[in-house]
């Protein structure tokens, strides 16, 4: 590659969403851009350099050699850049991962950051599971998110950082005919015999799959096999209408149409849901995230564990490691 004496960091910021979706189409939705404009600038990039970066075909896109050479520096650049551009206020969008839109531990933390922090742009992400969203923070492509941290695999956690926000109550989703829906809350014995789904077979949410298998070991509750990954609410009240299998949720889950939400007691099960990031993550809207998350766990007691309540150990080292 020729050395050019200047480098547009939009160039370098369209060649690496290219160089990580391996898709034009895609990398020009996540960017707001026209695909026709990303062309433009990864043609125009090329030609600064000298060199072909990617290797197209009619099938697929695929990094060059000279693309893979320079994708780390590319990366190094663009995340000094956004370091810059933070330390005097002017800070591209903080994306923050909210799992799913009915929950609200997220969305509450969201909405007070955008009180501490009016002057910044704070915009929701939906992408439904931690394990999937770790991925996301990782490539810069998220740049916080929530769930159970404990949950991920080890090399995952190595390079990110958490803050935790909140021992959330777990419950049940029921058709609204189950021979448990009567009940105002329903004890954990009670799911003997019953096959609860966890989202098994599900690649974004491992953690909650393995967050249910802790919980109903030797209690006789079985974890429902995959099913087909329901994407949105009607699709996930159509699978559920037709394999009627009770559902592991937490308590701010909104019924749908034909269920019922009930915690689950004796003991109340808890899901720590911590505010997760990659390290060295620089933004001014991202310290108004944490303060908020700081400030709601102490308003709402958040972080304040029911004497009766049931975590995992694993949860016990995430608690700790942050103190």
């Amino acid at each position: 590659m020729s050395a050019p004496n200047h480098l547009d960091p939009r160039l370098l910021r369209a060649f690496v969403a290219v160089a990580e979706e391996l898709h034009f189409t895609r990398a020009a939705a996540r960017l707001y851009v026209a695909q026709q404009a990303l062309s433009r600038d990864i043609r125009r990039l090329e030609r600064e350099l000298g060199a072909d970066l990617f290797v197209r075909s009619t099938r697929r896109v695929a990094l060059s050699a000279e693309g893979e050479r320079l994708l780390p520096y590319a990366r190094r650049v663009l995340a000094a850049h956004d370091e810059l551009l933070a330390a005097f206020g002017e800070a591209r969008p903080l994306l923050v991962d909210l799992n799913s839109p009915g929950l609200t531990t997220g969305r509450r933390v969201l909405h007070r950051a955008r009180e501490l922090a009016p002057d910044h742009e704070l915009m929701a992400r939906f992408e439904s599971g931690l394990t999937y969203a770790a991925g996301e923070l990782l490539g810069g492509r998220l740049d916080a998110s929530f769930g159970r941290f404990a949950g991920l695999d080890p090399v995952l956690r190595a390079q990110l950082d958490q803050q935790p926000v909140r021992y959330e109550p777990m419950a049940v989703v029921l058709p609204e005919d189950h021979r448990l829906a009567a009940l105002t809350e329903v004890p954990l014995a009670a799911l003997a015999g019953e096959t609860v789904y966890a989202g098994a077979g599900n690649p974004r949410t491992p953690e909650w799959t393995d967050l249910a298998r802790r919980l109903f070991h030797g209690r006789g509750i079985e974890i429902a096999p995959p099913a087909p990954l329901a994407v949105g609410d009607e699709e996930f009240q159509r699978i559920m209408a037709r394999t009627r299998t009770p559902v592991l949720a937490v308590v701010d889950f909104p019924a749908l149409p034909g269920t019922v939400v009930r915690p689950l007691v004796d003991p109340v099960p808890l899901s720590l849901v911590s505010l997760v990031w990659r390290k060295g993550l620089v933004h001014p809207g991202f310290d108004a995230l944490r303060r908020a998350a700081a400030q709601l766990a102490d308003a709402e007691g958040w972080l304040r564990r029911p004497v009766e309540g049931w975590i995992p150990a694993a949860e016990h080292n995430i608690i700790q490691a942050h103190k």
